[in-house]
């Protein structure tokens, strides 16, 4: 199905608010998102330049949470400082806004949601196989318990 033949609605949501540790273990970023189990996927963290919250931020590596894979800080234009922590997740393969922001910066991209709804082998051994409503549960319970949400 292309985006062309999709319509898009707007819907009310949760934020979940994610912590993101810096590789050398000092400090973490927090974003916020509506689909948690897409977080399985991030292949970066993406900053506005302008914003002088995260100068210190930019160009470091981060901990992605529950695979332990490690990714970028990048900064780029597209994102709102105003919106939930003014950090986002970059998920190139499952949101348009993304993958334009994965292709600025040259990041890979990783399919962890399926055409059926389920988590792919890419989303890690525990997710796996998981429909993306029980995968958005399992990921929310595991960061809770590892102090991560």
């Amino acid at each position: 199905m292309s985006d062309l033949e999709v319509v898009h609605e707007d819907r009310p949501g949760h934020l979940w608010y994610i912590r993101y540790p810096f590789e050398d273990g000092q400090g973490h970023l927090t974003v916020a998102t509506t689909r948690p189990e897409t977080m399985l996927g991030d292949t970066a963290v993406a900053v506005n330049p302008n914003d002088q919250r995260y100068q210190s931020a930019r160009e470091r590596k981060i901990v992605l949470p529950l695979l332990g894979r490690i990714i970028p800080v990048v900064a780029d234009d597209f994102v709102d400082p105003k919106f939930g922590t003014g950090a986002v997740k970059v998920t190139p393969a499952h949101d348009p806004n993304d993958y334009d922001i994965s292709q600025r910066h040259n990041l890979p991209r990783v399919v962890v949601i399926d055409e059926q709804a389920r988590m792919t082998a890419d989303a890690g051994q525990a997710y796996q196989g998981l429909d993306r409503y029980e995968a958005r549960e399992a990921v929310v319970k595991d960061l809770r318990e590892q102090g991560l949400l």
